[in-house]
């Protein structure tokens, strides 16, 4: 309600931000809703990481986060 924001880094193992990934590059979410999409500069797809152990790395900003999911999405 006071303009809060979330916003995703996706690091490797290791805890070093991936390339392309990194919270520099992460579109801020921002609104009320219980249903947002994590992209970054390049986009929201993360396939190319399947496979691989990752972390990630939460920018809140005056927000809650209340649950997260990977939703495995086949483009037609």
């Amino acid at each position: 309600s006071d303009g809060g924001s979330v916003q995703v880094e996706i690091q490797d193992a290791a805890g070093k931000p991936i390339e392309g990934f990194a919270l520099a590059d992460a579109v801020q979410i921002s609104g009320d809703s219980i249903e947002q999409t994590v992209s970054w500069a390049s986009g929201a797809d993360v396939s190319k990481l399947a496979g691989q152990p990752i972390r990630l790395r939460f920018s809140l900003r005056s927000a809650d986060l209340y649950s997260l999911r990977f939703v495995n999405e086949v483009s037609p």
